[in-house]
């Protein structure tokens, strides 16, 4: 199993709109290409005065699915996520490969 970890520090003056936004629109458009079989969404615990940050987990069965997410869809969705909030976030992603658990 592939987990692909995006971690996203949010400004605090956004944070509830981008929460929301996450919950109704992204992650559900996520899971829609049918690529991803679960996710989580986690936040993280420490107080930074600049911002909230959270860790949302997808779960694929493959690295095939995974990079057919790449290739298909995700330059778009990610644009969606430009669009709102450009400079009002920092974001970074991890790919791992689920070995026991």
């Amino acid at each position: 199993m592939i987990l692909y970890n995006v971690t996203v520090k949010v400004n605090p003056e956004i944070q509830q709109d981008w929460l929301a936004w996450m919950k109704d629109v992204h992650i559900p458009d996520v899971l829609k290409t049918g690529l991803f079989s679960s996710y989580k969404l986690c936040r993280i615990l420490h107080n930074e005065p600049d911002g909230v940050t959270y860790a949302i987990q997808y779960f694929c069965a493959s690295m095939k699915d995974f990079e057919q997410y790449q290739r298909k869809h995700a330059t778009a969705l990610q644009a969606d996520h430009i669009q709102r909030y450009e400079g009002k976030y920092v974001a970074f992603r991890t790919l791992m490969e689920v070995i026991d658990g």
